[in-house]
């Protein structure tokens, strides 16, 4: 069988580890694509208020979060 030493909650522990571990990459690839949409479009908001344009502004800085996203998971996705 697999490795059977140590209390049960330290093997359950450790494989809730390495499950994390695993998933790390598919977590940091999520965050960056919804990193870049709520930035690009934070700044779209902004220069809206700055210049009176609603709704023009969020509207390319949402669309350009989209684009930087997905190419920061390509970038990612590729890199392997």
């Amino acid at each position: 069988m697999g490795d059977e030493r140590g209390p049960s909650w330290f093997r359950t522990l450790r494989s809730f580890n390495t499950g994390l571990q695993q998933a790390g990459p598919a977590a940091t690839t999520g965050y960056s694509l919804i990193g870049a949409l709520g930035f690009c479009g934070g700044l779209g908001y902004l220069a809206d208020r700055w210049l009176g344009t609603a709704p023009t502004g969020l509207v390319v800085g949402m669309l350009f979060g989209v684009v930087a996203g997905l190419y920061l998971v390509a970038k990612a996705v590729w890199h392997r």
